[in-house]
């Protein structure tokens, strides 16, 4: 009996004490805006999630101190940001299994501007997301320079594409070069990795996307619809 009781598994602590970082909503709504991938102030988020400043200082201790957050500190200002992709992969994933249909109904013109906005284009961390994330996804796709088969993986052509484009990969890391991250909004995977992020750092750097508002929203230029068109053939209206 007790030797049954000794062999659970040694991961099931680890486990229970990351769940126990997010089972609680301050946390989680931190967690949610860092996916945008800049650092934040204390004080920024403190406002975002509706807390007192002590309040959110004590919670970003825990999840500093969970490995779940990193931080650095210039002058009296303390910026946090999501620790690495990993964790940014659990978070998109776990957020991406809340259906749209049990999200809060936007309660003001302003918040469902914003929704829409999230919709039609986002970072997802450090890769596109909504309609513009799968849309290049599956322009990838349909021209063989990326297959969904058994996960994602960019073909030789794909990486051809992407060193004609002039987007370079950096594939000395543990990072998977493509990985498929399902859309919380679309219902559908889009390009995550080293080539989503990269891809999306291209876009944002030669002016094919721009940021619009304090949330995750980005929207496409006339000069990204003409890349977008000439690079993969995708109708830019249908970003609009």
């Amino acid at each position: 009996m007790l030797e049954a009781m000794t062999t659970r598994d040694p991961r099931a602590p680890l486990l229970a004490r990351l769940a126990a970082l997010m089972a609680d909503e301050t946390r989680a709504a931190c967690l949610l805006a860092l996916l945008d991938g800049r650092a934040w102030t204390a004080g920024e988020l403190a406002r975002h999630a509706g807390v007192a400043a002590s309040t959110l200082s004590e919670h970003l201790g825990r999840l500093v101190a969970g490995g779940m957050l990193a931080e650095e500190r210039q002058g009296r200002h303390r910026y946090v940001r999501l620790a690495d992709a990993r964790v940014a992969q659990l978070v998109e994933d776990l957020a991406a299994q809340v259906a749209p249909a049990d999200a809060v109904r936007p309660r003001t013109l302003r918040e469902a501007g914003t929704e829409s906005a999230m919709a039609r284009g986002r970072t997802c961390y450090d890769h596109l997301a909504g309609r513009l994330g799968t849309a290049v996804t599956d322009a990838l796709t349909a021209r063989g320079l990326l297959v969904q088969d058994t996960g994602f993986a960019l073909t030789d052509a794909g990486l051809g594409w992407f060193a004609g484009a002039g987007i370079t990969l950096d594939r000395g890391g543990r990072r998977p070069l493509a990985r498929g991250c399902l859309d919380w909004t679309e219902r559908r995977p889009h390009l995550a990795g080293v080539a989503g992020a990269a891809l999306c750092r291209h876009a944002l750097d030669t002016g094919w996307c721009e940021r619009i508002g304090s949330e995750r929203a980005v929207r496409v230029t006339a000069t990204g619809e003409r890349a977008l068109g000439e690079l993969l053939g995708i109708d830019g209206t249908a970003l609009r």
